[in-house]
């Protein structure tokens, strides 16, 4: 019961943070949304049982890659007047929360609560350890694994080009 009770925390934090994170105009206060997204969505991980994932999650994503984003924010240089306010009328940031709240509510009101046998699903042995994740990456993940790091190099080769443009 107090498994179930942290993952709904945790989840409902990750929800909270990722639409604090797309609503700032902000890039750095965003960004910093950003890293309690990662924190609790590492949190979950932990509940998984996925203690490598988990960690991996707060030292790659909270921690170096979020060193970059910042990186880049700065390299752009962008002042407070460049920044303009988000022009969201209320009604519909009401009609969009109702929206994805529904559809996130629905299958846990009508599946999981009339069914009171509910357990959670068994997991292979060595799920989220160093061996499980590095056997997944590197044959069966290999190719989106290189291809992210080359998102990555040409995000941080745009964010290089955009910044010398300014200057």
């Amino acid at each position: 019961m107090l498994e179930a009770f942290v993952f709904y925390i945790l989840a409902a934090a990750l929800v909270i943070f990722g639409l604090l994170m797309i609503t700032r105009t902000n890039p750095i206060s965003g960004a910093m949304t950003m890293v309690g997204a990662f924190g609790a969505l590492a949190g979950l991980y932990a509940t998984l049982t996925a203690s490598f994932v988990s960690i991996i999650q707060i030292l790659v994503y909270a921690g170096g890659i979020m060193v970059l984003v910042i990186f880049v924010i700065m390299l752009l240089n962008m002042h407070p007047d460049d920044l303009e306010p988000m022009k969201a009328r209320p009604f519909w940031v009401v009609v969009a929360l109702l929206a994805v709240s529904t559809t996130i509510l629905a299958p846990i009101l009508c599946c999981v609560l009339p069914n009171k046998d509910f357990t959670w699903a068994a997991l292979m042995p060595g799920f989220g350890t160093l061996t499980a994740v590095g056997e997944k990456i590197f044959s069966d993940f290999i190719f989106p694994f290189e291809v992210l790091s080359l998102i990555l190099l040409t995000a941080v080769i745009g964010a290089l080009i955009m910044a010398k443009r300014k200057l």
